[in-house]
């Protein structure tokens, strides 16, 4: 099977290179732009062999899963440029849960939503750029910009563990052939590219980030819940009270203020409920 658009991509202008194996669909996209590419195109591959993710981590993606990285070109970019990552964040979501609606979880999988027993596996959003399954990792979303002269292309870079999922990290990880879903990283993506076009027209640039933010929320993980977010060496706990008009996360503290967030890792569970130093 072959990666392919979907209609309304195609229709929509998008275009697609498709590699079997690839360094990095993020590294490719970004030449293409240094090298005059207008946009709307869509890198993709089933194997990344030099896949990166935020902080300069490692995103390991074997064959079988989905790398894809989208370039669009902005003449004229504005301040939130950078919230097309929550675009990339609810395309996905939309697409997963189109192209494996019925999956099954025995148990939960993280103390952000956990109920035992078995239930539907439920697709949320972690601030800023995960996907999760009942709070085990099944996708990471990862920005680039580049400028060429007056523009600027921004690459959201999207890897999805369709067949298989990193082992031996500090957070759990999913699958969804773990999940009992049997789609391909093809199938994935035409969803994908479908999705896309639909979050990034009500998009516009920016000017309807208001329907975007309030899309996030109706499916974003850990809610109203204790989290503690990261920024650098320095840790803050508190309780995740909303994204604001920015999309940035308003984290109420133990304090009792109220904290803006534009950038930070965010834990879920038994390390936010800690006490301890931070």
């Amino acid at each position: 099977m072959a990666f392919v658009l979907s209609d309304r991509a195609r229709h929509s202008g998008y275009r697609l290179h498709a590699y079997e194996s690839v360094g990095s669909t993020n590294s490719e996209a970004l030449l293409a732009a240094k090298a005059g590419d207008p946009g709307r195109l869509w890198v993709v591959s089933s194997e990344q062999t030099a896949g990166r993710g935020r902080r300069s981590s490692v995103w390991s993606t074997s064959r079988g899963n989905l790398a894809a990285s989208c370039l669009m070109v902005m003449r004229e970019p504005g301040p939130r440029l950078a919230t097309l990552g929550f675009v990339a964040g609810l395309a996905l979501h939309d697409a997963l849960a189109e192209v494996a609606p019925d999956l099954i979880v025995a148990a939960a999988l993280d103390g952000a939503a956990g109920i035992a027993g078995k239930s539907s596996v439920r697709f949320s959003l972690k601030w800023p750029n995960d996907v999760l399954a009942d709070g085990a990792k099944l996708s990471g979303i990862l920005l680039e910009t580049v400028s060429i002269g007056s523009a600027t292309g921004l690459v959201a870079g999207i890897g999805v563990n369709v067949v298989s999922a990193p082992e031996r990290l500090a957070y759990p990880t999913a699958s969804l052939r773990s999940l009992g879903a049997s789609c391909s990283a093809e199938t994935v993506f035409e969803a994908l590219s479908d999705r896309w076009c639909r979050y990034e027209e009500l998009w516009d640039e920016g000017r309807g980030l208001a329907a975007i933010r309030s899309a996030w929320l109706d499916r974003a993980a850990g809610l109203g819940q204790p989290v503690a977010v990261a920024v650098g060496s320095e840790v803050t706990r508190g309780v995740f009270e909303t994204i604001d008009e920015e999309c940035r996360l308003v984290l109420r503290t133990d304090a009792g203020s109220r904290l803006h967030v534009s950038a930070g890792e965010v834990h879920f569970g038994t390390v936010a409920s800690h006490r301890g130093a931070g």
